[in-house]
């Protein structure tokens, strides 16, 4: 089954809240992707500086973080976060929110990535951001995925590719 598969039942978005907390270092841990065979990297890595800036202490002023609800259940989140200077691996600049996405196990591969995407592109905008951006190994292929929703390619970064995904301002 492949990301383009439909999803047999819609999410549903809600806000991801400091509440989330917990589930959100669940879900950053998710997010840090290695080539298969590799599984989960050590749960210790998301102490590291330059990985828990991406979830320490959400819902600072700024953040932006939506949940996908399947059946009621938390699916997965894609939420952002602008850092300072030179912090985070697909930092562009400080107005520019850095993007992670995870989704559980068995909600992945099933449609429901994209929508997941799309509606926290759409919260971003909302929110007045102009770009976000993120990082995604080279033989990851959610790439396409992340393309698909507007992301381009921008450089590589030690292995990674740092994409960019404009946000133009909503009309009415």
């Amino acid at each position: 089954m492949t990301e383009q598969t439909i999803a047999s039942t819609p999410p549903v978005f809600r806000p991801l809240v400091p509440a989330d907390q917990a589930k959100l270092w669940h879900w950053l841990h998710i997010a840090l992707w290695d080539p298969p065979p590799a599984g989960l990297r050590p749960i210790e890595l998301l102490q590291a500086p330059g990985v828990r800036i991406y979830a320490e202490d959400w819902g600072r002023a700024g953040d932006v973080g939506v949940v996908a609800q399947v059946d009621s259940a938390d699916a997965g989140a894609c939420w952002m976060r602008c850092c300072p200077p030179s912090i985070g691996f697909a930092f562009v600049d400080e107005a520019t929110p850095q993007l992670g996405i995870a989704l559980e196990p068995e909600w992945q591969h099933r449609g429901y990535g994209r929508p997941l995407m799309l509606a926290a592109l759409a919260a971003a905008r909302a929110a007045g951001y102009r770009q976000v951006s993120l990082t995604v190994h080279l033989q990851n292929p959610a790439q396409y995925m992340y393309e698909s929703c507007g992301f381009r390619k921008v450089e590589l970064r030690s292995g990674y590719q740092l994409m960019v995904a404009a946000l133009p301002p909503s009309t009415p």
